[in-house]
């Protein structure tokens, strides 16, 4: 009888491991979903304009900057 009760409570365990997981697998696509939006807006936005980028340096504190021509291709 303990024997039940106890391997109950693992298999009890086991499945909110599971959906844990799930729910975490399900968060994680949402957020790759999310950045994969972004970084195709952002080459679209490259493709049809110039892009310029400015970073500063953590170790010296010089401006960097970078930047992006492409060429849309036209549409047929």
């Amino acid at each position: 009888m303990a024997k039940r009760k106890e391997s109950s409570l693992v298999n009890e365990e086991q499945e909110q491991d599971i959906e844990r997981i799930k729910k975490r697998l399900d968060m994680l696509d949402q957020r790759l979903d999310n950045i994969d939006s972004v970084v195709t807006a952002v080459v679209e936005r490259v493709m049809k304009q110039p892009i310029t980028f400015n970073v500063t340096c953590s170790k010296c504190g010089q401006n960097i900057e970078i930047a992006l021509i492409g060429t849309e291709k036209p549409s047929k």
